[in-house]
């Protein structure tokens, strides 16, 4: 699959797109702007778009506790649902077995469209399964590009994980960086795996994967400092999620290390280390808009028969941030969409 790579200008104008179908006001950087355009979103969220009938879709993922990647895409779901006059619900489990129990839950309850997260394909399949046979169209977002459509599912929309990966191998070959360090803090995550095997793949240096407990943080801390204390040739730190490069960066400081913290995804406290050089660059694929064209796609089928991708996953990143680009995106990560 070739890469796909999209400027900050031009994916700005597709999020402005976005954000104008739901209705939101553009904003400054000020916290009083900020104010008005959140008091505008929720005026506008009563005052559904369409007269279609009142469907509920359900979304179940694999976020675990104080993970704000999903904050966001909470974030656009809800938006694109109130202009599509859907009732949304939201649940999650970072247990592979419990999310697919929330699934079941929602099927037995009827709902009229499912959203759900592949993370851990194989506690997955059964549910998906009888979702479809159930009448319930299914999409993924994020995790299972590959499975999605053996599932059943209509189509899924994220990134490639394997294509994040090479996009991150080729920027650490940009920067000059010889010997990098992946950070993976979720077991069983196929989607985790995938990112770092990309950059290992297309890295021209080294690269070690180090597994830690995404769920404690101080021990990921400790993970970090002991391995760059004991290996002072690493020059890159890569995390696979937001909340885990401030951690990285700690971690960094407190082993006396020179070695460069880079990210997968972005939001406020990302955007804000990039601006002030404590991270290298973020890979953002946009949770914002995974969220919202779920919605707004399930819709379109029930409403229209409508179905985007054509067999193939609907690509939302990956999108290499740096320290100019932050500036660009901030405001819009400060209010939650990035």
């Amino acid at each position: 699959m070739a890469r796909v790579r999209t400027g900050v200008r031009a994916t700005g104008a597709v999020l402005a797109v976005v954000l104008g179908a739901a209705s939101l006001a553009g904003c400054s950087s000020t916290g009083g702007k900020r104010a008005e355009e959140r008091a505008a979103a929720a005026e506008a969220r009563g005052q559904a778009a369409v007269t279609t009938p009142k469907w509920t879709f359900a979304m179940v993922t694999h976020s675990g506790d104080g993970d704000t990647f999903w904050d966001i895409v909470q974030e656009g779901s809800e938006e694109a649902a109130a202009k599509d006059n859907i009732n949304f619900l939201y649940a999650k489990s970072d247990e592979g077995q419990q999310q697919a129990q929330l699934v079941q839950s929602y099927i037995d309850k009827g709902v009229d469209g499912l959203i759900v997260t592949l993370a851990k394909p194989e506690a997955m399949k059964d549910v998906v399964a009888k979702a479809t046979e159930a009448g319930i169209p299914v999409i993924t977002v994020n995790s299972g590009s590959e499975e999605s459509k053996e599932f059943g599912a209509l189509t899924h929309i994220g990134q490639d994980e394997s294509i994040a990966g090479e996009a991150v191998g080729d920027e650490l070959d940009k920067r000059g960086r010889k010997k990098a360090l992946c950070v993976l803090h979720e077991q069983g995550n196929v989607g985790h795996e995938q990112r770092c095997a990309g950059a290992k793949k297309t890295f021209d240096g080294t690269m070690e994967n180090l597994y830690v407990d995404g769920t404690n943080m101080p021990d990921v801390q400790a993970s970090i400092e002991a391995k760059l204390q004991s290996d002072k040739g690493i020059d890159a730190v890569v995390t696979l999620g937001a909340p885990f490069a401030d951690t990285a960066v700690k971690a960094k400081e407190t082993a006396g290390s020179d070695a460069e913290i880079d990210t997968f995804d972005l939001n406020e406290a990302v955007a804000g280390s990039l601006k002030a050089g404590r991270l290298g660059f973020a890979v953002d694929q946009q949770p914002y808009l995974q969220g919202y064209e779920a919605v707004d796609l399930l819709w379109l089928h029930r409403y229209n028969a409508n179905a985007l991708g054509g067999g193939l996953p609907v690509l939302t990143g990956p999108q290499i941030i740096n320290k100019q680009d932050a500036a660009e995106l901030e405001k819009y990560a400060e209010r939650g969409t990035r």
